[in-house]
């Protein structure tokens, strides 16, 4: 039988045993052959019936954050499958370029110009491939986190750098997914949509210390106060204006992260001279 159909009957049943238990109780009341064995039985069949709506409710609330989560499992896997399908893509231009670097000796005639053509070439080749220095993301344990961040990268405005740095390949959290990828795009939105082409600088840094994420992201800034900081999550205030909904997602990033006993910390860098402003999330 299709699930929402036993769903259907189990409370069609709920329903009607306890408008048959209350008739029953009026009933006795005023015909006056009350007895207070019926009385304990009706509490009884009240207390079943509501036991039972309580589990089908838990079962229900488990149910839907199964599916939520494996819905954002394929929704963000696969990002991370078409980025493993361009590296095997590439396999043959790669050994391509081993070939050329093999045999660069025949057109060369010293070792010092060798050296110096091979790391040219080396140079080269890394620098035009963008999609090396996301491979970190492939190893990690958590998929769905690792495909929602490509995903978030590749789309990011095109004047933006992003650096990711993955610190523990095994990426643990007590944490629901839907929560994580809220809290995490949350933090990831707000760094870009504050990049310009002058401030186009992001940094992304994963770990896991005490069976717990550490999340940390940096975006380059001209100057903030402290006092502006202390503010970031407070409800509805917001560095952008014209729009009611800013300002909101930073105060339920911390409702979230406070919910799980995790922390967020704020802070300003100095990074090769330039200024960051750097969110922790320890979750």
């Amino acid at each position: 039988m299709v699930d929402w159909i036993k769903k259907f009957l189990y409370r069609i049943f709920c329903v009607l045993a306890l408008l048959v238990s209350v008739y029953l109780v009026v009933d006795f009341l005023i015909s006056g052959t009350f007895d207070y064995r019926i009385f304990i039985m009706f509490l009884l069949m009240v207390v079943i019936v509501f036991w039972g709506i309580a589990d089908w409710r838990k079962n229900y609330i488990l149910m839907q954050k199964k599916e939520t989560e494996l819905k954002l499992y394929q929704h963000y896997v696969q990002p991370l499958e078409e980025l493993v399908k361009e590296i095997r893509a590439k396999q043959h231009e790669f050994d391509n370029h081993l070939n050329a670097i093999l045999n660069m000796h025949l057109t060369v005639d010293n070792y010092e110009e060798l050296v110096e053509r091979q790391s040219e070439y080396i140079i080269e080749v890394i620098k035009d491939d963008d999609s090396r220095q996301y491979l970190p993301l492939l190893r990690i344990s958590d998929k769905v986190l690792a495909g929602f961040l490509y995903s978030k990268i590749v789309r990011s405005p095109s004047f933006v750098k992003t650096e990711v740095e993955v610190k523990s390949l095994e990426i643990i959290s007590g944490i629901s997914e839907h929560h994580l990828i809220e809290i995490v795009g949350t933090l990831v939105d707000n760094a870009y949509e504050a990049c310009t082409e002058e401030l186009n600088q992001v940094m992304m840094e994963l770990d896991s210390e005490d069976d717990r994420l550490v999340f940390i992201i940096k975006n380059q800034i001209n100057d903030i106060r402290m006092k502006n900081i202390d503010r970031f999550f407070e409800k509805g205030y917001s560095t952008k204006s014209g729009d009611r909904r800013h300002g909101l997602g930073l105060y339920n990033a911390k409702m979230l992260i406070k919910k799980y006993q995790g922390d967020i910390f704020v802070s300003t860098e100095n990074i090769n001279e330039k200024r960051y402003i750097c969110m922790r999330v320890v979750v």
